[in-house]
């Protein structure tokens, strides 16, 4: 793929992608079909804590028993089921199970706690929730059962819950059944009779929605991203192209499938391809990640930037074979140059490629490509993707010339169909000539490499994890001695940002940090609660009483004695 069909439009900010590939115009199900069709006996999925191996057609046919379970159970097209788990077996056939259904996946963070699980679940009006009993810290049951104590007396399937008033089915994973819901091995057994799915597949559209994913900008609570299929299936083949995947990869995954990353640029690129998914445990590990690429002869891997830091720093780094390594990604954060470099030369990832986008993009519109410049691929998060356009705006909305910073907005097949029941704030966000307003800053260069320089958004990315100040602030605002709240990130040599809070008490009140501390702990989830709390008397505003927070910033950089690192 030559430069110069990818360089800026006249000079001015402004790339179109290539278009000689055609867009895939199927849907998962029909995606999935396809490569069963032609790579049926190759291997599909390994995870490696569960002790699962299935072939392609041994794992369409699985799909197919939870499909049929859930069409016994109620579920029909455009019904919500939520998926709360970290990287099990159970959530990768639900991801494949639901849209063959065209039941739309709502992806529900592993981190989240009753506060946020709740806001989740009602927004989008799930009416089932496929959920694992507990991972890590977290225990999915008891929090599930303080939101709805109705779940003891309940019938499952037909739960009547105050709180939660359209949840009716939930589904605990394993092979025993709490109170009140089905067991994941009790619905597999329902799903023997699968006479009926090709007929309800067969009503489904690729520009439905099939996948709710949560995001949120700066105000507000989260807002629920609505992707369709010919989304996530076109975005998966590209990001996978780049890396010039085939049937004979193996990609090893311990990203969350819960992002993005891990479910559309990981299983469901795979799937584009016929290649393996090797998932090494339920959440990330170092050592476990490199003892499934040795183990498991894994020619490419995903990371964001603090994993492969967490992998290279494992004391026994030598001892793992790393020599089928190839390729692979590395996004969420920008990417120090010295990992970059590491991960090519001690890893053997040699053609390992950068991604950036978001969420409502489905999620990459920038990707270098495996036969970039080395230098390109440390200083740019590459080129335009195929069939998406980009353009780079000043203040006065025209793209600004090459070189110079302004917002990043993109247009294609990409951008999701709209933040579910939240027009208002859709249209804020789409432009009516299809626009995508990344809040993003950004500069392109004369070859058409993108630089990241920044975001319009106080947006903080903590190792890979979004965190939106406001639903911060807004949580932190519930606690009965706060009067003022700011919340914003501060740079970490570990996670690439942390949040830190200022907060002000109500008039008569006194303010602990560590209360401020143990009020978020167990509440929101643990990413979220503040490195840092500071209490001051006030907060600096601008005149017209907006936050000053580049202030607050800058002041705890200083108090903290913080740099900022130089990254790719």
């Amino acid at each position: 793929m030559s430069i110069s069909d990818r360089q800026p439009l006249d000079g001015f900010s402004h790339v179109k992608g290539r278009r000689d590939a055609p867009l895939i115009e199927l849907t998962i199900p029909a995606l999935l079909a396809q490569t069963v069709a032609t790579h049926g006996d190759r291997p599909a999925a390994v995870f490696c804590e569960q002790g699962i191996r299935w072939s392609y057609a041994d794992f369409a046919a699985e799909v197919d028993r939870l499909a049929a379970a859930l069409v016994r159970l109620g579920f029909v097209k455009n019904d919500r089921i939520g998926i709360w788990s970290p990287n099990r077996a159970e959530w990768l056939l639900t991801q494949f199970a639901t849209a063959r259904i065209g039941a739309i996946l709502v992806n529900i963070n592993p981190a989240y706690r009753p506060f946020e699980l709740e806001y989740a679940l009602n927004k989008v009006s799930c009416k089932g929730l496929i959920t694992a009993t507990a991972f890590k810290a977290s225990n999915y049951i008891e929090m599930l059962q303080s939101l709805a104590p109705e779940l003891i007396k309940a019938t499952p399937g037909a739960l009547e819950a105050a709180r939660l008033p359209h949840l009716k089915t939930l589904v605990a994973m394993g092979d025993a059944a709490p109170a009140g819901m089905f067991s994941f091995a009790e619905i597999m057994q329902m799903g023997d009779d699968t006479s009926m799915l090709d007929a309800v597949t067969a009503t489904l559209d690729r520009n439905d929605p099939i996948n709710i994913q949560f995001t949120s900008g700066t105000t507000g609570q989260p807002k629920g991203a609505c992707l369709t299929h010919r989304n996530i299936v076109n975005n998966a083949h590209f990001v996978t192209a780049a890396m010039e995947l085939t049937q004979a990869d193996r990609l090893c995954i311990p990203v969350p499938f819960y992002h993005c990353f891990g479910m559309v640029m990981g299983t469901l690129g795979c799937v584009t391809k016929g290649a393996a998914m090797v998932v090494p445990s339920e959440g990330f590990e170092p050592a476990k990640t490199l003892r499934a690429v040795s183990d498991e002869k894994c020619t490419a891997l995903f990371g964001v930037p603090t994993m492969f830091v967490a992998e290279l720093a494992l004391p026994d780094f030598d001892t793992y074979d790393l020599s089928h390594l190839r390729t692979g990604i590395m996004a969420g954060s920008p990417c120090p140059i010295q990992v970059m470099k590491d991960v090519q030369s001690k890893m053997n990832m040699s053609q390992v490629t950068i991604a950036y986008g978001m969420t409502e993009t489905s999620p990459v519109s920038f990707q270098s490509n495996v036969d970039d410049p080395v230098d390109r691929r440390v200083s740019s998060v590459g080129r335009i993707h195929p069939h998406v356009e980009v353009k780079i705006v000043g203040e006065d909305g025209t793209p600004t010339p090459v070189g110079k910073q302004g917002e990043l907005m993109t247009r294609g097949y990409s951008v999701m169909q709209s933040y579910w029941d939240e027009p208002d704030l859709t249209a804020q966000s789409i432009d009516a000539d299809g626009w995508m307003h990344t809040g993003d800053l950004a500069t392109l260069d004369t070859e058409g490499y993108c630089n990241i320089t920044g975001r319009v958004k106080d947006m903080i990315c903590r190792g890979g994890e979004n965190i939106y100040p406001r639903e911060i602030e807004e949580f932190l605002y519930t606690h009965k001695s706060v009067s003022e709240v700011q919340v914003f990130g501060l740079p970490d040599d570990k996670y690439g940002e942390i949040t830190c809070v200022w907060v002000t008490a109500k008039a008569g009140q006194t303010i602990d940090p560590d209360d401020i501390k143990d009020f978020c702990k167990g509440q929101i989830a643990h990413y979220k609660v503040p490195a840092h709390v500071r209490i001051k008397d006030s907060l600096p505003m601008t005149v017209t009483g907006k936050p000053q927070k580049f202030i607050m910033r800058d002041e705890m950089i200083k108090e903290l004695g913080l740099s900022v690192q130089e990254t790719a």
